[in-house]
């Protein structure tokens, strides 16, 4: 059994930065997923596809990885660039494009 661990991005749809400073160890795939024939459901007999733990660190997620036996990927984290941005750019004399609404 193998599994990933990494630290989650900011999804889009939130402004703050909730539950992205905690790292999760997430089982990879072991069986593939089958399409019952009968009601079309996608189904698996993997339940540890199901588990995420959470860690307060890294180093706790690859310590309970290493004593449980878990073969283990970690993934590095990448951080935003921000990009600053002026507003009285958009007004600016030089602008190559022209300014709309």
């Amino acid at each position: 059994m193998s599994a990933k661990i990494y630290r989650p991005a900011k999804t889009a749809m939130q402004s703050g930065k909730a539950k992205t400073n905690l790292w999760l160890l997430e089982f990879d795939q072991e069986k593939p997923r089958t399409i019952d024939p009968v009601m079309g459901y996608t189904s698996s007999g993997d339940t540890l596809q199901q588990l995420r733990l959470t860690f307060e660190s890294a180093e706790q997620a690859i310590a309970y990885a290493e004593r449980n036996g878990i073969e283990y990927r970690v993934i590095a984290p990448k951080e935003a660039t921000r990009k600053t941005v002026s507003y009285p750019d958009n007004f600016r004399f030089s602008r190559m494009q022209p300014w709309t609404h």
